[in-house]
């Protein structure tokens, strides 16, 4: 099934047509709410599910990377996942698309999971166990699908499918030594300051294809501004704690990655992958591919996504059919 970014332009995900009248030709439900975390910001989140009467396969918390949204690009996989049958939920984060806070601001990535869970509790409440819920990253998404599975591995068990993950800063993304060195320094003096912290902005080095850059510099949601002093370094401290903890990852696990990724580096999600103490997991590079895959030519983002879907498909198949096994087996002890 074609993934839906063949059908937007350089000005919509929508193409030509309305929001409405898009959901309806894929044959997908949505629904938006908000709600008000204890910082008194009000947090956007949004559903995707298929429409109709056809059984959901396994539902998926989606988690969007830094300066983007669960709109607008995200929003196109979100799709893609609800019209291969998967119940889809997710959230903006604080200064992130239609969620408030300052723009582009995580001077600690702590809030931002519990705004995480906040958002999704009431979604996997409407779609619980034995359905499984696999979380899907993306970037720094991806950073924090991991964090939130080591934070409450009971709850974030079934799986997680880690695009372009930040498990790492790529050195041909960082500044020259020694300004990253310096970047603790500007933060407790200037913590909002922009700083030149990276070798390009991140649209620029991540969407291969001019049309669908323009596409995702068109959301009036997103900025290219440097990242601000104190979440520059949250991000980097981000990536450091992952790397210390990577042993401690037990879900099932499926990292895909660009070989050609700029941004965040494929040799830390090998290493990630290499270390994970999960039993089941997959790595796969392509490569030439750069960070953000919905950004490469139509025949790649079709390769990649054709292993995505197929992996939570097998895994949600697995999950029915343990869990039949486990009905019937409560049957026969009745």
């Amino acid at each position: 099934m074609v993934h839906p970014v063949a059908e937007a332009d350089e000005r919509s995900p929508f193409g030509g047509l309305t929001a409405e009248e898009y959901y309806a030709r894929h044959g997908v439900t949505h629904t938006s709410s908000t709600f008000v975390n204890p910082r008194g910001l009000r947090i956007f989140t949004q559903r995707w599910v298929p429409s109709g009467d056809a059984p959901v396969l396994g539902a998926i918390a989606v988690v969007h990377g830094f300066t983007g949204e669960s709109s607008w690009m995200v929003l196109l996989t979100a799709v893609h996942f609800a019209k291969q049958g998967f119940a889809v939920a997710a959230v903006d984060h604080q200064g992130h698309g239609f969620s408030e806070g300052l723009q582009a601001h995580i001077p600690d990535i702590g809030p931002v999971l519990d705004d995480c869970e906040a958002a999704f509790a009431p979604f996997r409440a409407d779609h619980p166990p034995p359905l499984p819920c696999f979380l899907y990253g993306e970037s720094l998404g991806g950073a924090i699908a991991l964090l939130l599975h080591l934070r409450d591995k009971a709850r974030w068990r079934d799986g997680a499918v880690l695009n372009g993950a930040m498990c790492g800063v790529s050195p041909r993304f960082k500044p020259p030594w020694p300004l990253e060195h310096l970047l603790w320094a500007a933060a407790a003096v200037a913590p909002t300051w922009h700083v030149a912290f990276t070798r390009g902005n991140i649209p620029g080095r991540s969407f291969k294809v001019g049309w669908k850059r323009a596409l995702a510099l068109a959301s009036p949601r997103r900025t290219t501004a440097p990242p601000r002093a104190a979440t520059a370094l949250e991000l980097l401290r981000v990536c450091r704690e992952l790397q210390a903890r990577f042993e401690e990852v037990e879900l099932p696990l499926l990292a895909v990655h660009g070989g050609e990724d700029t941004v965040c580096d494929p040799a830390c999600v090998e290493e990630m992958h290499r270390r994970a103490g999960s039993r089941d997991k997959t790595l796969r590079v392509y490569p030439g591919m750069w960070h953000q895959i919905v950004g490469e030519p139509e025949e790649n983002v079709e390769e990649v996504f054709a292993d995505v879907v197929g992996w939570l498909k097998a895994r949600a198949a697995k999950a029915a059919a343990g869990a039949g096994g486990t009905q019937q087996q409560q049957q026969q002890h009745e």
